[in-house]
Order: structure tokens, then C-alpha cells, then sequence
């Protein structure tokens, strides 16, 4: 499969998403702006792909300040993290990267200037690196839920395609499917931008798994009929009380699960998680334009000029509805997140 994003010859190479899956190009990025442009236009996307890109973002911008001195340095680091964290708001990816290359920093200020720049190439390559190796962690934990034969339900994309690669909520996918367990993944379209359909069922079909396309409003009648055996979705920002940002539409995903009582887990790489937000009532909701809802691809019209639209790009889903967050440490249920971070908290206690 396509690489999401990699360094090569002093740039940034983002893999224009917007023309998948008919067209597989790439952005060339050479400069900060670029990247925020790629991330404000979704040709990246998902939460830890646009962490990545933010930290590969910051190594961009840093090499155009010049400054003599570490202080001018920071100081001149201020604007490209401020352009960077209003791109876009709900992913909490780019906080934790801006946040992660901030310490970076800070632990090697003795460093020439010029060093630094170069150290910061280095840590963004790290960042990609570890979102691969925690993907594979997920896809372990979380692939003792996959029982052969298993028919899976997931809701946009948040496969190799949202990540460095491999995946969250299709890690676990993967993982069975590489162990010779026989499941059919069923993708919900995702309207209004149709990740499901554009990207999850092209990349788990060039993986070899089995999938079917379906439209948003037909995940419910499936599982009534039970043909649906689990659900598996990603996040862009779980809140510490286990209240879980994905999506729009994941929700009503989530209540129909519910309802039909299907176990509905959530795979969220610690870096998508804000232990200092208490809920997810807190999380920042993305809108965005009328267009892409009104109109195809940016082009053909499905609505009457001037009709009102609400665009939320995410909803939350409350803890109460999620079976497990399945996470590079561990399977949790959303109670006992938490521990997560709290010192000395023994996890194999609360592992499910």
C-alpha cells in the first residue's frame, strides 16, 4: 500500500488523499505552510497522520529561522506551532506533537541552532517510526476480540491510510487476517467526504481482506439482522473519562450497537488520548463547509443553491457506550483509563 507520509531530499512527501482511490500522488512539501494546507484540505488525515505531519511541519518551519541564539529560535518556533494548532481543532495528534518537539527542545537547548534543525528532522522520523510500532501493539491487543469468521462493522477511516501505517482501528483486522483468521469487514460509506468508501474499503481490499461497502444508514439494519459481530472505530480525541471523539456518525454507530448488543470497541493510540480533558463535553467540534455536503467531490450540485447545512466533521460518543478502548498498552474499559497515567498503577489489573 501507498506510504501517508515519509521525509525524503529535506521534505515533507504527503499522499494527496483527496485523489484516492483513483490517483495515487503526492505533495511535495518544502515548507510549513504546505503542510497546514495539506492538513486543512484533508489531504492528510486522521488523527495520528496529522500528528506526524505536524512534527515533520515543525522540522520545516525551523529550518527557515534564522537566529543566533536558542531564544531566537523558540521565539521564532511560536508562529509555526500557532499556524499548525488552528488547522484543525478536534484531533488532539497535533497538540501531542507540538507539545512533544516543545520538550524535545527544551532537554537539548545546549545544542547550536543549526544542530537543532537538524535534530528535529530526526525526532519527526522517530514519531513516525513509534505511531507504526504502536499500531502493531494495537493490532495485538486487540485482535483476541476477532474470533474466525467474524463479521466487522467500522466507520470512516482509520486504517494505514490515518496513520504512519498499518492502522488503529484496522490494525486489529490485520492482525487476524495475518494469522489466517477468516473475517469480512463491512465500511460505512462516511458521508459527507466518504472515507469508508474512498479509502478503508480500497486499502483493506489491497490487503487482501475481505470487505463490503455500505451506505451510513444501512449499519443498523445489519446488525438487527445479525450479521454484524463487533465494531471497531478509531478517534481523534478520547477524552480521560473515556468519552470518545470520532467521526460524525460514529454515535449513532455506537447506540445502535448498543441496542443490538454488539460489542463496539474504540482503538486509540495513547497519543489521541487528552488525560486533561474530563469529558468529552469539552472536546472542540469541527465544522466545516457547506460544500461538502451540498456538492460531490467539489463539484457536482445534490442540493438546492443556498439550502442551510450543518457540517460537524466529528460527534462524541459517551463512555457508557464503549466496550473497550483498545490502546498500545492494552485493552481498557473507559473507567479505567485513567490508570493510564496515574504512577505506580499496577495495569495488568485492569487489562481486559
Amino acid at each position: 500500500m501507498a506510504r501517508t507520509i515519509y521525509w525524503e531530499d529535506g521534505a515533507s512527501m504527503i499522499l494527496d488523499q483527496t485523489k484516492l482511490p483513483h490517483e495515487v500522488t503526492y505533495v511535495k512539501c518544502t515548507d510549513y505552510k504546505m503542510v497546514c494546507e495539506c492538513i486543512v484540505n484533508m489531504r492528510i488525515r486522521g488523527a495520528p497522520a496529522i500528528g506526524i505531519a505536524a512534527a515533520m511541519g515543525i522540522a520545516l518551519g525551523a529550518r527557515d529561522i534564522k537566529a543566533d541564539s536558542y531564544e531566537k529560535f523558540i521565539a521564532g518556533l511560536e508562529s509555526v506551532y500557532k499556524d499548525l494548532l488552528s488547522t484543525r481543532p478536534t484531533a488532539v495528534n497535533i497538540e501531542w506533537a507540538v507539545d512533544r518537539m516543545r520538550y524535545f527542545l527544551e532537554t537539548h537547548k545546549a545544542e547550536p541552532v543549526e544542530k537543532l534543525k537538524q535534530m528535529l528532522v530526526e525526532e519527526a522520523g522517530r514519531v513516525l517510526e513509534e505511531d507504526i510500532e504502536v499500531n502493531k501493539a494495537i493490532g495485538r491487543y486487540g485482535d483476541k476480540f476477532i474470533k474466525d469468521g467474524a463479521r466487522v462493522l467500522t466507520h470512516c477511516n482509520a486504517g494505514g491510510l490515518a496513520t504512519g501505517g498499518y492502522g488503529t482501528a484496522t490494525a486489529p483486522m490485520r492482525t487476524a487476517h495475518e494469522a489466517g483468521k477468516k473475517i469480512h469487514v463491512y465500511a460505512d460509506e462516511t458521508r459527507p467526504l466518504l472515507q469508508g468508501a474512498r479509502l478503508t474499503a480500497w486499502e483493506l481490499a489491497d490487503s487482501g481482506i475481505a470487505v463490503t461497502l455500505i451506505t451510513d444508514n444501512t449499519a443498523g439494519a445489519l446488525m438487527h439482522r445479525g450479521e454484524i459481530d463487533l465494531v471497531i472505530v478509531g478517534t481523534d480525541r478520547t477524552a480521560r473519562n473515556g468519552d470518545v471523539a470520532n467521526k460524525i456518525g460514529t454515535y449513532m454507530v455506537a447506540v445502535l450497537a448498543k441496542e443490538n448488543g454488539i460489542p463496539f470497541y474504540v482503538a486509540a493510540p495513547t497519543s489521541s488520548i487528552d488525560f486533561s480533558m474530563a469529558s468529552g463535553d469539552l472536546i472542540p467540534i469541527e465544522e466545516r463547509s457547506a460544500e461538502e455536503v451540498t456538492k460531490v467531490h467539489g463539484k457536482l450540485d445534490i442540493a438546492p443553491a443556498g439550502i442551510k447545512v450543518r457540517n460537524l466533521a466529528f460527534d462524541v460518543t459517551p463512555a457508557r457506550y464503549v466496550t473497550g478502548i483498545i490502546t498500545e498498552k492494552g485493552v481498557f474499559k473507559p473507567e479505567d483509563l485513567h490508570y493510564l497515567v496515574e504512577e505506580g498503577a499496577d495495569l495488568d489489573k485492569y487489562r481486559q
